[in-house]
């Protein structure tokens, strides 16, 4: 892993300028991608050209062995075609340059051998050349697969950027997944209303048989103003019942989070995944309050994760 990470490091140095070439001669033209190669490099182009249509660019994987076959017609004018190799030399795309070249389209090379037959025919090739595979013998095709995703990964996400691609595209283009549902929904929209209010100065017993009755991991500690002052979850009750004996004299205030983390209800579904899940230790349920601390409800990490949250 590390051989690979530092062959893709190399990479990272050498396609400075050759990356924004790329994608300043893709943008310039008016029709789709086209990604081909074959072997591993032909799995790594049906990869890419997924990611790069699920990110606002409009790509096809063509087989370059089908492509004789009467697949190149998939080629219009105005199109680009990424073609990826190790060695550069590879027949099967040497022998689909002349169907290709029938059309106007533009050539990338995401290619292992910046000198090679293949290289002298691209109008712009992003180096992926490896010093050596990071398996002993050094013939599997590892770093050099690794090396090439990578390039085919900052390719997309250059032209992300160059077409002003947002998070709100990318859930229209996501509908279905839970990444796009988390970028589309908002927090409003999934919070629980019908939560447990309770004050400092209640008795815990009370709050637990409250809890008990709406189980939703947590009750809300409300000033008079239903401004939010503390939190109790089901981790504060146990804890509760492991360092006393008797929970009978134990006040809402002894017990409870002070100043718990918050989401917006205008927040996205997304935002709040980040609150909850990005720190040490992940939280479960989270206290959803305006822009004047008032509690509006409760937002459980089951409830962002539940299939059903999809439906509009």
């Amino acid at each position: 892993m590390e051989s690979e990470a530092q062959a893709i490091l190399l990479a990272s140095q050498r396609i400075e300028a050759a990356l924004p070439a790329a994608v300043q001669l893709i943008c310039s033209r008016p029709g789709k991608l086209v990604l081909t190669g074959i072997g591993k490099s032909g799995h790594l182009a049906r990869h890419l050209a997924a990611t790069l249509q699920s990110t606002g660019s409009p790509a096809v994987f063509l087989h370059p062995t089908e492509a004789s076959h009467g697949d190149a017609g998939v080629c219009q004018a105005g199109d680009t075609v990424v073609l990826i190799s190790k060695s550069g030399s590879t027949s099967e795309l040497l022998q689909l340059l002349p169907a290709l070249r029938r059309f106007d389209v533009a050539l990338v090379g995401i290619l292992g051998n910046v000198n090679s037959p293949l290289a002298r025919q691209m109008n712009v090739v992003l180096d992926a050349t490896v010093a050596r595979e990071s398996d002993p013998e050094g013939f599997m095709p590892s770093a050099s697969s690794a090396v090439a995703l990578a390039i085919g990964h900052a390719l997309a996400v250059a032209l992300m950027q160059a077409r002003g691609f947002t998070a709100k595209d990318f859930a229209h283009l996501h509908a279905g997944g839970q990444l796009g549902r988390s970028l589309r929904l908002r927090v409003e929209e999934v919070m629980h209303s019908d939560f447990v209010r309770v004050r400092p100065e209640d008795s815990l017993k009370d709050v637990v048989i409250a809890m008990s009755r709406r189980p939703l991991g947590a009750a809300c500690v409300l000033r008079p103003d239903g401004a939010l002052t503390g939190l109790v979850t089901d981790g504060d009750v146990r804890r509760a019942f492991e360092a006393h004996d008797d929970i009978r004299e134990l006040q809402v205030a002894q017990v409870m989070t002070k100043l718990p983390l918050t989401i917006a209800p205008s927040a996205l579904l997304n935002e709040a995944l980040l609150v909850m899940e990005d720190r040490p230790s992940q939280i479960s349920v989270l206290p959803v309050v305006d822009g004047a601390g008032k509690c509006l409800g409760l937002l459980r990490l089951h409830d962002i994760y539940r299939p059903s949250v999809a439906e509009d």
